[in-house]
């Protein structure tokens, strides 16, 4: 009795009220509640069908690519203590970090980390399209999936200027030579030459998607820093965003979608 007592002190102290506002839910609307108030559940629908909750066989590489994505966000936070986006600094902080530094081994498992994810990605949208899982009522969690690997794609392209030798400037230089194509952004690509005020040309080599990128017109220490912000904070919290968002649409439209 005096061990009921104590527990119903705690569950009505103020302490108890203030983290959790609803008892154990009974009822729909108290579970509906329950899921509304609290703040990891409340990521996930208040309501979803019944088999939406039943494991089902799939290749399991939407689970494999946020399993990585988490392997890359808490190794890439520890490379961050030790690497400077620097000129100066930048390639020797590799080196270090693959051969000095305590740790060392974060680098390698980032690197590889990184191609494992863009493969598991890849492989997770051939599925979907494979069992037809694009379509109604998942063609919105669908176009959600596509900005992931798009995202996907930047999160690497971007990462790959990082080790700032001879292989990454240069590949990063015909990455975005590529991007003076793009159509209505690069001064290269269809359309661009078609967006005009008065005589003034918009689009043009100082103002197009690729000196946005290279923050001028070949790459330099500004580049780095540009590529290391987009790598490190910009892309990452999008993704994360969709992430969640991509999660709550699997529940939402019934569960991971199976073959046809």
């Amino acid at each position: 009795m005096a061990e009921r007592g104590l527990w119903t002190r705690i569950r009505k102290s103020q302490v108890w009220r203030s983290m959790f506002r609803h008892d154990i839910p009974k009822d729909a609307r108290g579970r509906s509640l329950a899921v509304l108030s609290n703040v990891f559940l409340h990521l996930h629908p208040v309501k979803v069908r019944k088999n939406g909750l039943k494991l089902s066989y799939t290749w399991c590489m939407g689970g494999l690519s946020f399993f990585l994505f988490l392997v890359e966000t808490v190794t890439g936070v520890l490379l961050m203590f030790y690497y400077r986006p620097t000129a100066q600094y930048a390639y020797f902080d590799i080196v270090d970090l693959r051969e000095q530094i305590p740790f060392g081994i974060m680098r390698e498992i980032h690197r590889w980390g990184a191609h494992l994810m863009v493969l598991s990605v890849w492989l997770h949208m051939l599925r979907v399209f494979l069992t037809g899982s694009y379509k109604p009522p998942r063609e919105f969690n669908w176009v959600v999936g596509v900005n992931l690997l798009v995202l996907t794609l930047l999160l690497s392209f971007t990462g790959y200027l990082l080790p700032w030798d001879q292989l990454a400037i240069w590949a990063v230089t015909v990455g975005t030579n590529m991007a003076r194509a793009t159509p209505l952004l690069g001064h290269e690509g269809p359309g661009a030459a078609l967006l005009k005020l008065g005589d003034l040309q918009l689009i043009h080599i100082g103002s197009d998607v690729r000196f946005a990128l290279l923050s001028g017109r070949f790459i330099g220490e500004a580049t780095l820093n540009r590529f290391y912000i987009l790598h490190c904070v910009f892309f990452p919290l999008i993704v994360a965003t969709l992430i969640a968002v991509h999660f709550w649409r699997v529940r939402k439209d019934g569960g991971i979608s199976g073959p046809l």
